[in-house]
């Protein structure tokens, strides 16, 4: 669906709102794949000894997560990672989705909505994503390839938090799509800026502290492991 054929737009997250799984599970796919067995043990191995510290990272910053965390794509090269991104699909993403993800997407479609995809994942993990849920758009991060080597770092502005909601509002303002219209979906506290930014804002699978902010304000929850609808008494 072309953005001049609809007057809405829906922006989705992804992990945890479309799927189970995180950036850090599909690079330890990918560390695993490494052609290189000694480099791929060491890969692995190294992200997994790290969890502790990403799940303390990310409970303080999301941004200053996504900085130091995507360090690890450091030394790999854009052509073997990109000839990765279909393989991590069937692999790890399609079997992670929830149940009824793929459905909530359908009824927003058939209710005229382009839909976005608005995710601090990063673009060649997220091509086979956006073909499969049937996306109109994608807005995600991007490495930075030096010499077709990945630097570590992060193509500016690095989507999360606040930047999600940026990179939203330039999106619907390029395309002609008016906010009060528009709908957009998180699991997550950390993108309430993205959530505040649209006129129908979307609890989905929410955690603890999104979900008090969703009751407080009277926002639309789904639980999408269960039901692409509302749940019928969200203040319960």
């Amino acid at each position: 669906m072309s953005p001049e054929s609809s007057s809405r737009v829906a922006f989705y997250d992804f992990d945890g709102t479309l799927v189970s799984g995180n950036v850090v599970t599909r690079y330890g796919w990918i560390a695993r794949r490494h052609p290189s067995r000694l480099v791929a043990v060491w890969r692995y191995a190294k992200a997994w000894a790290w969890v502790p510290f990403w799940l303390v990272l990310d409970s303080f910053s999301r941004r200053l997560f996504n900085v130091v965390f995507f360090r690890q794509y450091r030394g790999l090269r854009e052509d073997w990672l990109r000839a990765q991104g279909q393989d991590l699909f069937e692999a790890c993403v399609k079997r992670e989705q929830f149940r009824f993800a793929l459905e909530r997407l359908t009824l927003d479609r058939k209710a005229g909505y382009h839909t976005v995809l608005v995710s601090g994942g990063l673009d060649f993990a997220l091509g086979p994503v956006a073909e499969y849920f049937g996306f109109d758009a994608v807005l995600a991060n991007r490495l930075e390839f030096r010499d077709g080597v990945a630097s570590g770092e992060i193509v500016p502005p690095l989507l999360a938090h606040e930047e999600k909601a940026v990179a939203l509002k330039a999106y619907a303002r390029e395309h002609g799509f008016d906010l009060r219209l528009a709908k957009a979906y998180s699991d997550s506290a950390s993108d309430l800026p993205m959530l505040e930014a649209v006129g129908q804002p979307v609890a989905a699978n929410p955690n603890k502290r999104l979900r008090k902010a969703a009751l407080a304000r009277g926002w639309e929850i789904v639980d999408l492991s269960h039901s692409p609808y509302p749940l019928e008494n969200p203040r319960a």
